[in-house]
C-alpha cells in the first residue's frame, strides 16, 4: 500500500497553481485518498509579469490540464503567438532600413526524408528570400496578421503552430480555479518563517492564520524572494551574467487606439543600444517593456527608451524589474523543489520562463515517489534541470553574438570570451552544416535543431556549402518545393481568417 503524502506549494501565480494543478490532474488527486496536495498564496503578493507569452508546449498543458481553450482565452485576455519577430538584432536602422527576421514556430518543410535547408543556402544570397519566408508559410500568416486556425477546427490544434500571449495575473487566476476543481486546498495565508530538522530539511513553515504547516514534500513557488530554497535551505543563485548580461526590465501596459486595432500574432523584439524591447498585442492593450542591462545602461535612460518606443504622447506608468540572469544548480533538496523564478530566471526573451515550469512540474509528476525517500529523485532532478538551464542559456546567447551591432553591449556579446564552450563548439561545426538534431540531447533541450537554423540564418549566419555542392543533387525538385510554399503561404494568407476578428469569435464562443 502506497504511502500517504502530502505536497505543499508555497507561492501561488503561475508557478504555484500550474504545479498544483498539473500535479492533481498527473497523480489522480480525486481518486488517491493517500495524496493531499494544497497551495498556500499570500494575498498580500501580486503576480510578476515579465512578459506574458508562452511557447507552443503550453497548449499540450493546458489540454493536459482539461481547460477548454475558448474559456482561456476569452479569460486571460489571450491572443495568438506563431513566433517572435526580431527587429534591428543584425544592425541598427540606418539610410531609412533596418533589419527584420521571424523565428516561427512551424518547422521548416520536409518531403520524401529531404530539408531544404541545403538548398536555400546553396541559394545566391543576394536574391534568396529571408529563411522563415523560403522554408515555411508561416511567415506570411503572420505578417498578414492572420490567425493559425478557424474557430471550428480541434481545440488546440489547427494548421500551424502556436502558442499564446496572455495576462499572467488572469493565467494564475484560470489555473487556479482548475485545480480547486481537482481536489487541490487553497490556504490563503502568508509565511512568516520556515523551520528546518536537525538534518537540514524542512520541518514546517509557520503562517500567520494558520500556525504551522507541514508536509513531506514543500514546493518553492516564491518567486525571486526563493523563501524557501535560498533563503532557508542556502542554496545559492550559480549566476551566468558572464554569458547573458540583461538584468533589468522597465514595463507598461498601452491601450489600443480603437477597439478593433489590428492584431499582431508574434512577439516584436527590437533590439535597442543595450537590451531589447517586447511588444504583445494581448486582445485589450499591449504589453511593452524594455529589457536591458544595468552594466550598459542607466534605469533613466531605459524609461526614456521605452517612452520613445510607445510614443511622446503616450502616458505611460512603467515599473521597474530587476532580476540576477541564473539558476540553481540544486533545486531539489531534501524535501523541498523549487519551481518558476525560485529555481532561476534567465530572462524573458523565447518565453523561456514558463518553458521551465512546464519541464520542472512533468518532471515532478513522473519522478515523484510514492515510497520511500521524498528525496530519491533529486540528483537526477537536478542534473536534467540543471542541464536544461545551460542549454537554454546557449540558445538565448545565440540570439546576441551573432549580432553586428557596435555598442558596447552587442560588442560584449560578440566577444569569443563571453561565449559558452559548447555554444562555441557548435557554432565552428555550423560554419560547415546546419544544424541538426543530433547536437542536442532530447531531455536537456527546451528547442529543437530548427529553432536554431532561424536564429541562425534569420542573422545572416554563414554556412558554406558551395564546396560540396555535388552532395545536393535534389535542387530541381527543391525549387518546386520553394514555389509550392509560396503558393501554399499566399492560399493560407486568403484562407485564414484575420487575427482580431479569430480573437472575437473566440470571445463570443465563450459566451455562449
Amino acid at each position: 500500500m502506497a504511502e500517504k503524502r502530502s505536497i505543499l506549494i508555497v507561492g501561488g501565480g503561475t508557478a504555484g497553481w500550474l504545479t498544483a494543478a498539473y500535479l492533481a490532474r498527473f497523480l489522480a488527486l480525486g481518486r488517491n485518498p493517500h495524496l493531499d496536495i494544497a497551495v498556500l498564496e499570500s494575498p498580500e503578493i501580486g503576480t510578476i509579469g515579465v512578459g506574458e507569452g508562452a511557447f507552443p508546449t503550453i497548449r499540450a498543458t493546458l489540454q493536459f490540464l482539461g481547460i477548454d481553450e475558448a474559456r482561456f482565452v476569452r479569460a486571460t485576455t489571450a491572443t495568438f503567438k506563431q513566433g517572435i519577430r526580431f527587429n534591428d538584432w543584425l544592425h541598427a536602422p540606418h539610410d531609412g532600413g533596418r533589419h527584420s527576421y521571424l523565428h516561427p514556430f512551424e518547422a521548416p518543410l520536409y518531403a520524401d526524408g529531404a530539408g531544404l535547408v541545403p538548398y536555400w543556402l546553396l541559394q545566391d544570397e543576394a536574391t534568396r528570400p529571408p529563411f522563415a519566408e523560403a522554408v515555411t508559410i508561416q511567415n506570411r500568416v503572420a505578417e498578414g496578421r492572420r490567425g493559425p486556425k478557424r474557430l471550428g477546427e480541434e481545440a488546440f490544434g489547427g494548421p500551424l503552430s502556436y502558442a499564446y500571449h496572455f495576462d499572467a495575473h488572469r493565467l494564475g487566476e484560470v489555473l487556479a480555479e482548475r485545480a480547486v476543481e481537482l481536489g487541490v486546498r487553497h490556504i490563503a495565508d502568508t509565511f512568516d518563517a520556515v523551520a528546518l530538522t536537525a538534518d537540514g530539511q524542512i520541518d514546517h513553515v509557520a503562517t500567520r492564520a494558520h500556525g504551522r504547516l507541514t508536509a513531506d514534500l514543500f514546493v518553492d513557488c516564491t518567486g525571486l524572494r526563493a523563501g524557501l530554497i535560498g533563503g532557508a535551505l542556502g542554496e545559492p543563485l550559480h549566476s551566468v551574467r558572464e554569458h547573458l548580461f540583461v538584468d533589468r526590465a522597465v514595463a507598461c501596459k498601452v491601450p489600443y487606439a480603437r477597439p478593433d486595432a489590428p492584431l499582431e500574432s508574434v512577439t516584436i523584439a527590437t533590439a535597442h543600444e543595450a537590451g531589447w524591447t517586447w511588444d504583445i498585442g494581448l486582445a485589450g492593450a499591449r504589453g511593452i517593456g524594455t529589457v536591458y542591462s544595468s552594466m550598459h545602461l542607466s534605469d533613466d535612460r531605459a524609461s526614456d527608451i521605452l517612452q520613445a518606443y510607445v510614443g511622446r504622447d503616450v502616458p505611460i506608468e512603467p515599473r521597474i524589474l530587476s532580476f540576477e540572469p541564473g539558476y540553481r544548480a540544486r533545486s531539489w533538496i531534501g524535501n523541498c523543489v523549487a519551481v518558476g523564478l525560485a529555481a532561476g530566471f534567465l530572462e524573458p526573451l523565447e518565453s523561456t520562463g514558463l518553458v521551465l515550469i512546464e519541464a520542472a512540474v512533468a518532471m515532478i509528476a513522473e519522478l515523484f515517489p510514492h515510497n520511500g525517500p521524498i528525496d530519491g529523485p533529486s540528483a537526477r532532478y537536478n542534473r536534467l534541470m540543471s542541464g536544461r538551464f545551460e542549454t537554454i542559456v546557449n540558445f538565448l546567447k545565440l540570439h546576441y553574438c551573432l549580432s553586428q551591432r557596435p555598442e558596447s553591449f552587442w560588442r560584449d556579446h560578440a566577444d569569443p570570451t563571453s561565449i559558452p564552450p559548447a555554444l562555441a563548439e557548435l557554432l565552428a561545426q555550423w560554419r560547415y552544416r546546419p544544424p541538426n538534431r543530433f547536437d542536442f540531447t532530447l531531455d536537456l533541450e527546451s528547442f529543437a535543431f530548427f529553432n536554431y537554423q532561424y536564429i541562425l540564418y534569420g542573422m545572416r549566419f554563414r554556412t558554406e556549402l558551395a564546396r560540396g555542392r555535388d552532395e545536393y543533387p535534389l535542387g530541381e525538385e527543391a525549387e518546386r518545393l520553394f514555389a509550392r510554399i509560396r503558393a501554399f503561404g499566399e492560399h493560407a494568407v486568403a484562407d485564414l481568417p484575420l487575427h482580431r476578428a479569430l480573437i472575437d469569435e473566440f470571445v463570443r464562443a465563450a459566451r455562449t
